[in-house]
């Protein structure tokens, strides 16, 4: 695995000469902030050796080199999903190949649908921790000791320092958000009443279908992470309606321009 890694990272760098100091995952109908950033080189990921595939019409499948708030970034337009039928490793292979790049943070954003009475349509919440019931994970198997240890602590996924300059940054621009615990399920179908009621019981705020996978990626390698995730939809009714993905995108897109404010205020601030 860690030779498939180098070769992309070698063909990206044949492309273009580039050390983003940040990386960027941008979630179902987020993809708004591409606009905010000062496009250097955009790649298709069906060039990039090894790179796996979007096949989920609303992932446009690009890598993204550019510049956003001063700082020079690297954004996935397109993520991979453990329901798309791609191993935990193939849904990692890009944090893999942006920390060969030299990322130093990676920022995260994803929908989801509220499990929190709480949380309501178009909110943001920041991740502060979460929950894998994806039933896999990417670190299975023999440990890339060059990347990072074989238990990596996982007590804090989710900065603390990121998380609180994200709050100032929202609280200053009075935009209204939440903390809270993320769930993580395989998909693809949405969950039945029960299953929304059995992840609240269990602690979680919201729940998806994405972003841990990455994140555990990420801190394996001792990446600091933030994960913002927009609610499109709200699971804790007890006369659940049906959602269908154009719900989900057209809420997405609605609430995005919130999402965009936080992420080039908060990349501005970094170090």
């Amino acid at each position: 695995m860690l030779e498939k890694i180098l070769e992309s990272c070698n063909h990206i760098k044949n492309i273009i000469d580039f050390n983003p100091a940040v990386g960027i995952i941008l979630g179902t109908g987020l993809g708004g902030l591409v606009n905010e950033i000062e496009i250097k080189k955009s790649i298709n990921y069906k060039d990039i050796p090894h790179f796996p595939l979007s096949t989920v019409e609303s992932h446009q499948g690009k890598l993204i080199f550019g510049t956003l708030s001063g700082k020079k970034i690297v954004a996935m337009q397109g993520r991979f999903h453990f329901y798309e039928g791609y191993s935990m490793q193939e849904v990692v292979f890009p944090v893999w190949v942006m920390h060969q790049l030299g990322i130093k943070y990676l920022f995260v954003s994803n929908v989801s649908g509220a499990l929190n009475p709480e949380m309501k349509a178009g909110d943001l919440v920041f991740i502060e921790d979460h929950i894998n019931l994806q039933n896999a994970n990417p670190l299975v198997g023999k440990n890339m000791d060059a990347i990072g240890p074989r238990f990596p602590d996982m007590s804090m996924p989710y900065d603390l320092k990121l998380l609180n300059m994200a709050a100032s940054i929202a609280s200053e621009n009075a935009i209204a958000f939440h903390r809270g615990t993320y769930v993580s399920v395989s998909g693809p179908n949405l969950e039945t009443k029960a299953e929304y009621r059995y992840l609240r019981i269990i602690g979680g705020d919201i729940v998806g279908m994405s972003t841990v996978p990455e994140i555990i990626a990420a801190r394996h390698a001792n990446i600091p992470c933030f994960a913002l995730s927009v609610v499109t939809d709200e699971g804790w009714h007890q006369d659940l309606k049906p959602v269908s993905l154009e719900m989900i995108i057209a809420n997405a897109l609605k609430n995005e321009p919130k999402l965009s404010i936080i992420f080039k205020a908060l990349i501005k601030k970094l170090d």
